[in-house]
């Protein structure tokens, strides 16, 4: 993670195209700090506010990109982002351009080619953190790309997120494998936690009543979470004090309750899936760790022997989690 460099005399220039939400946040943001901010919104209105306080309304993309060094985009998605930005021709050359809209690692790298095409320095970020958030110690914003644009616009950026602005690399890919990577993680929890509620909503259990003892289990995950890493990175999986087939018949147990209950028993029937195929692989004695194996395959791909070849291809429905598919 980066240390904050010297403050400067004068805060820099700023622009913000894209004033949803998330990009409304990051322009009072730079105002409140300083920075002389420029902003552009395809509705015009959503800037009103932001002018109230002191921000200049563009009354163009180009007249935008042109008020300031910085320019960072915040809008709906990738293709939305090369509206805005392929008619410029040249406009960009010269500057840095921070690209804060969600998507792939492909359509990062993607743009870091195109952006060097127009002489353009290009980050890719990515906003770990509500609209309400920014400018708290509570943001995390993660930038990937050239190191050189990023040491030069560190402190402004830094206007975001104080304590959790990080440079992650020079592959532009980076910050948007983490976002997604990080995203997975939420809606895993989320989902999980969603699942037991209405589990425990068939006994008159209010959500309310449960969410304390379930934020106690995501604290003990976590240090799950610590302990697995580094047998990810090195391949070994050791048993510890549960293996694979002990969570897998607790998974049945699981999955049958759902049924049983009348709730949706897809999500546990995936983790059962999961752990089957990896004790068929020959992992019934190794720790839990060991399903990132299932993980790194591309789906369909059962086993080392090929079992289940073609199951699942991109152009075939995905396959029916029934109780008969994996006990």
């Amino acid at each position: 993670m980066s240390t904050p460099p010297h403050s400067s005399t004068t805060p820099a220039a700023v622009t913000v195209l894209g004033l949803g939400r998330m990009g409304g946040a990051l322009a009072a943001a730079f105002l409140a700090a300083g920075h002389p901010t420029t902003v552009w919104n395809r509705s015009p209105g959503k800037a009103d506010e932001l002018v109230a306080r002191g921000a200049r309304r563009a009354g163009s993309v180009a007249e935008a990109v042109a008020a300031a060094p910085l320019v960072l985009v915040c809008v709906a998605d990738d293709p939305a982002v090369h509206q805005l930005l392929d008619p410029l021709e040249g406009a960009l050359a010269g500057r840095t351009l921070v690209n804060l809209t969600t998507g792939t690692s492909a359509q990062a790298r993607a743009n870091a080619a195109w952006a060097e095409e127009r002489g353009t320095a290009f980050l890719d970020g990515a906003i770990m953190a509500v609209p309400e958030d920014i400018a708290t110690d509570d943001a995390v914003l993660l930038y990937s790309g050239p190191r050189a644009p990023f040491d030069e616009h560190e402190e402004a950026l830094r206007v975001l997120a104080p304590a959790g602005t990080t440079h992650l690399g020079e592959d532009a890919g980076l910050s948007a494998l983490h976002d997604l990577s990080l995203l997975a993680l939420m809606w895993g929890v989320l989902n999980s936690f969603l699942h037991g509620a209405a589990l425990l909503g068939t006994a008159g259990v209010r959500a309310e009543s449960f969410a304390p003892l379930a934020s106690r289990m995501v604290k003990v995950v976590a240090g799950y979470v610590t302990a697995a890493a580094p047998e990810v990175d090195a391949g070994s999986y050791p048993g510890g004090d549960a293996t694979l087939t002990v969570h897998l018949e607790a998974m049945r147990h699981l999955a049958e309750e759902s049924e049983a209950l009348g709730v949706n028993a897809e999500l546990p029937r995936f983790f059962q899936l999961l752990a089957d195929r990896a004790v068929a692989d020959g992992h019934a004695e190794s720790g839990y760790s060991a399903l990132v194996e299932q993980f790194r395959k591309p789906y369909g791909v059962l086993s080392p022997d090929g079992t289940g070849e073609g199951a699942g291809a991109p152009d075939s429905p995905v396959p029916p989690l029934s109780p008969s598919s994996s006990s």
